[in-house]
C-alpha cells in the first residue's frame, strides 16, 4: 500500500463510516415519512445519495418535518 494511503487511512475510515451511517438513517427517514418542509421525496433521495455528507445533514437539519 502506498505511504500516502497508509497515512490517511485512519482519518478516512471514520469519515466513510459516518457518511454511510448518515445516509442510511436519512434514507430510511425519507422513505418512512410523507411530509417535508419543502421538496418531494424524490428530491430528498437524490440529495441524500448524491451530495456526500452534506446531503444527509441538509435533510436532517432543514428537510424533515418536525414530528
Amino acid at each position: 500500500m502506498p505511504d500516502i494511503i497508509r497515512e490517511y487511512l485512519p482519518i478516512l475510515i471514520p469519515i466513510i463510516i459516518l457518511e454511510i451511517a448518515l445516509m442510511i438513517y436519512s434514507l430510511s427517514h425519507v422513505l418512512k415519512h410523507d411530509r417535508y418542509k419543502f421538496g418531494s421525496r424524490t428530491m430528498w433521495i437524490l440529495i441524500v445519495v448524491f451530495i456526500q455528507i452534506i446531503g444527509p445533514i441538509l435533510y436532517l437539519t432543514i428537510g424533515r418535518e418536525d414530528e
